[in-house]
């Protein structure tokens, strides 16, 4: 398989004739990259005006997306956001190579320089997909090996993420209890998982600006992590150590300073902020 190398995208617009043989087609894309631009779902008249396209065409648009899992209705506010489909889209590019092979360099150096275990995630619906994993010298095995899956919730990697969701999107991947259901946490908390304890949890990290889990994924280790946010935003991915719950505060400090500049460098090298 020959090197992937960055190109710069020398595709050529469709021209009127070429977008007046598969309409359909056309305006559903537009919609979802309009969709994904935004920092939270909005109402179906506001993208037919944006776009352009007759708000009966969009409404039967959006019916079909939301069918094949691609946007969710959000009725109480009457608006559209992108479903879990389209995040398993993002992940799947991310799967194809050009995040793990920027992101894996910054990991090595981050497990060179703290001795601890690193790795590097993308949510995959409400789970995290491991896409690089650098083990550490003399340190146990881990359970986040590339291509496992984990629950975001329940690990640092996905906290970090998910705290940066609008609070319609997270709603619309945890609707309920079920949606918690699975592996079970291993912190010893007497409290069941819900949207509220993930609020609580996840206003913390935004606070604290990196996100930690102590014990949750494997007994007697914790980790810490931070957000990859992509040219519009959002979260692309999250860098985390693994290290022994034992660690002093002073060294648990250091690997929070460490992940959050191995994750600003990555979402520079992914590109340019707006």
């Amino acid at each position: 398989m020959s090197e992937y190398t960055p190109q710069t995208d020398n595709r050529r617009p469709l021209d009127q004739t070429a977008k007046a043989k598969v309409p359909a087609a056309d305006q559903t894309l537009a919609i979802l990259t309009h969709l994904a631009a935004q920092r939270g779902p909005v109402p179906a008249a506001t993208i037919a005006s944006a776009l352009g396209v007759p708000r009966s065409t969009v409404y039967h648009l959006l019916a079909v997306m939301q069918e094949r899992g691609f946007v969710v209705h959000l009725p109480e506010e009457r608006r559209y956001g992108l479903g879990i489909a389209a995040f398993e889209l993002s992940s799947g590019f991310s799967r194809q190579q050009p995040l793990a092979r920027l992101g894996r360099p910054l990991v090595a150096a981050l497990v060179d320089r703290l001795g601890e275990s690193g790795h590097l995630a993308v949510l995959h619906g409400r789970d995290v997909l491991y896409l690089v994993e650098e083990r550490a010298p003399r340190r146990p095995s881990l359970v986040t090996d590339v291509g496992v899956r984990l629950p975001a919730h329940l690990t640092a990697t996905g906290r970090a993420m998910l705290a940066e969701l609008p609070p319609a999107q997270l709603r619309a991947l945890y609707p309920d209890r079920a949606a918690f259901a699975g592996r079970p946490a291993l912190d010893g908390a007497d409290e069941p998982w819900s949207y509220g304890r993930l609020k609580r949890v996840l206003a913390v990290v935004r606070e604290q600006r990196w996100a930690g889990e102590d014990g949750e994924v494997t007994g007697g280790l914790a980790s810490v992590g931070a957000v990859v946010l992509d040219h519009v935003g959002w979260p692309a991915a999250a860098v985390a150590v693994t290290y022994p719950d034992v660690a002093p505060e002073s060294a648990v400090a250091g690997y929070v300073s460490a992940v959050q500049e191995a994750a600003g460098t990555l979402a520079r090298r992914i590109g340019p902020h707006r």
